[in-house]
């Protein structure tokens, strides 16, 4: 079965990654499908990283996570897609 992980990162206001982790934690991706897996990490200077793994090609059409408030974070959402090649 093909899988695609979609990342999404994100950096928050200096003094404000708990609260972004938090309101990572409480999200879900946009969407009915839920992801076959899904991991939260975070990162020195308040950053929010979280891989979720779907079932499809990569071009397979999947809910994503929503920007947080522009408040909480002091630049754009960082995205990116990669498919999986195999062990």
């Amino acid at each position: 079965m093909p899988t695609v992980a979609l990342m999404w990162e994100a950096r928050a206001v200096p003094g404000r990654g708990a609260e972004l982790l938090e309101w990572v934690r409480e999200r879900e991706p946009h969407g009915e499908r839920q992801p076959l897996r899904r991991e939260v990490f975070a990162a020195p200077e308040d950053r929010v990283l979280v891989i979720t793994w779907w079932e499809g090609e990569y071009d397979t059409v999947v809910p994503e996570l929503p920007d947080p408030p522009g408040e909480l974070v002091r630049r754009a959402v960082h995205r990116w897609r990669f498919e999986s090649v195999g062990g």
